[in-house]
């Protein structure tokens, strides 16, 4: 992941964007995001260092899973990018942005940039998430399509995670992996239930 983030942001400094949450900027990498051709295996094997066995509350995170119940399932992400919010027992509950269209996606983004715990984006940097939060402000309704509750033992592979200053590229890079259904009726779907 970081030869694709670190290409897209060394490309918008050089461009006069640098990764700062200006409305210029955001649209710039999420721009150059979108046409960016990636996949999730190369992502996961572009960067160890980043790799960890644990998610941390607030922080953005790539993985492989394999959910329990996908037999019953009308669809469901091989490759989730999340915002955890809540460990509970046997996993966590996350955001999982790819469930919602690119245009909901930087809506509901814009809104979370409000709950960072600083604005340097810098390794400290964290979203403050609970549902509460996010159940309590009509600004953040995007979010309710995209809750999913994540067993440990059903995750493939090691969490990647994405820095902070890299959110709005991660967001847009076209990692999602439906299974069972396509993308558009996926979204489809989620705006039917916001």
């Amino acid at each position: 992941m970081a030869i694709v983030f670190d290409d897209l942001l060394t490309k918008g400094v050089r461009a006069g964007q640098v990764p700062a949450r200006t409305d210029s900027a955001r649209n710039w990498y999420r721009d150059r995001a979108r046409t960016t051709r990636t996949s999730p295996e190369r992502l996961i094997r572009q960067d160890k260092a980043r790799l960890t066995n644990r998610v941390a509350i607030g922080r953005m995170y790539h993985f492989f899973y394999d959910p329990k119940h996908k037999a019953t399932l009308p669809y469901y992400d091989r490759f989730p990018l999340i915002f955890p919010f809540k460990k509970v027992s046997g996993g966590f509950m996350g955001i999982n942005m790819h469930y919602l269209p690119l245009r909901l996606r930087a809506k509901l983004m814009d809104a979370l940039y409000e709950l960072a715990s600083n604005e340097r984006y810098d390794e400290k940097t964290r979203l403050r998430l609970s549902y509460g939060i996010l159940d309590g402000a009509s600004k953040y309704k995007y979010f309710k399509p995209c809750v999913k509750h994540y067993l440990s033992g059903h995750v493939r592979s090691r969490f990647l995670e994405v820095y902070s200053s890299e959110w709005d590229i991660a967001l847009f890079l076209p990692t999602e992996s439906f299974e069972k259904s396509s993308k558009s009726k996926v979204h489809s779907d989620s705006r039917k239930m916001i």
